[in-house]
């Protein structure tokens, strides 16, 4: 994994993360910690971290949860209308 992505999780993403309360799944996490040794919570912590990372750049890749930042009008905004009809000339 690149620096840039473990820098990425540390200064965005954990922080995120962290900011969003657990609610409903409070007790899964309490769950998990008390049945591990304390040894093996920075395994765990490190497991959270790639699947945070992937999960990341997943939703990067497709684009997900960004429409409703673009603009409307713009060429990136989404359009019912197929890409290819934007492509033959009216």
């Amino acid at each position: 994994m690149s620096d840039f992505m473990l820098w990425l999780h540390a200064n965005y993403i954990r922080p995120q993360l962290d900011a969003v309360p657990p609610e409903d799944y409070s007790a899964h996490f309490d769950l998990v910690k008390n049945e591990l040794p304390p040894f093996a919570w920075e395994e765990l912590d490190k497991c959270l971290e790639f699947t945070a990372i992937h999960a990341f750049a997943l939703g990067f890749r497709t684009g997900k949860g960004l429409a409703w930042h673009i603009p409307a009008g713009s060429p990136e905004a989404p359009s019912s209308e197929p890409r290819a009809a934007r492509l033959t000339p009216r």
